[in-house]
């Protein structure tokens, strides 16, 4: 049986140029979004440490975004179509081919991930592992911004997105989800829909505590 990837992996390779040429500029007109980001950047800053992934990072341009706000950013994603177009529209930022669930980077890594609407496609007995990849490259203190379409009913819902079959969460759920992976949800924002599709936009912020002092006592 064919993994759910492998026919996401074959959607957005072929609408590569498409995707890029409609979501390039999307931000300019998703206030919520774009200062969630910044919010995130932000923070990821005051940690000292910059490094940050964009992953599922599509055609580059939140990846783009991170650099500009002073982190260093790098994006991973599983359609090669949609890393081959990143590196040439931004050929000073590293962007590789990889699945969320594996991330090519050591543990204790980074200071910041982020995931715009890229897990949506994850189905609900995978999710779990997926952010618990994501806490792994994570140093502690480090901060996750996941975004995703949220449902008011209390079960994730299945749906025909335009591109690979997807799923919205209940922003509750996908919180507890992220408790179970190591982090604490400290922010969050839902606002109403930018599509026709009718789920509400979710924002969930969340940090890995820090590491608890050596009991120098002992």
């Amino acid at each position: 049986m064919a993994d759910h990837r492998d026919g996401t992996r074959a959607a957005y390779d072929g609408i590569a140029e498409l995707y890029a040429s409609m979501f390039a500029d999307r931000l300019e007109t998703r206030p919520f979004a774009r200062n969630m980001i910044g919010t995130f950047a932000e923070l990821v800053r005051a940690t000292g440490n910059l490094r940050a992934a964009d992953v599922g990072c599509g055609p580059g341009h939140l990846t783009a975004m991170l650099h500009d706000l002073g982190l260093d950013a790098f994006g991973l994603d599983l359609s090669p179509a949609m890393v081959d177009h990143a590196r040439r529209a931004h050929p000073a930022l590293r962007f590789d081919e990889a699945r969320m669930e594996a991330v090519p980077v050591e543990d204790d890594a980074l200071g910041g991930v982020l995931a715009h609407y890229s897990v949506i496609h994850t189905p609900p007995g995978e999710l779990p592992a997926l952010l618990a990849e994501q806490a792994r490259v994570l140093a502690p203190g480090g901060l996750l911004l996941v975004s995703f379409f949220a449902t008011d009913g209390p079960q994730p819902v299945r749906f025909d997105h335009k591109v690979a079959p997807a799923y919205s969460w209940p922003a509750d759920r996908f919180a507890e989800s992220l408790a179970g992976a190591g982090f604490d949800t400290f922010a969050r924002l839902l606002h109403d829909p930018a599509s026709e599709r009718g789920f509400l936009d979710a924002h969930l912020l969340a940090r890995l505590p820090q590491s608890e002092p050596e009991d120098l006592a002992r």
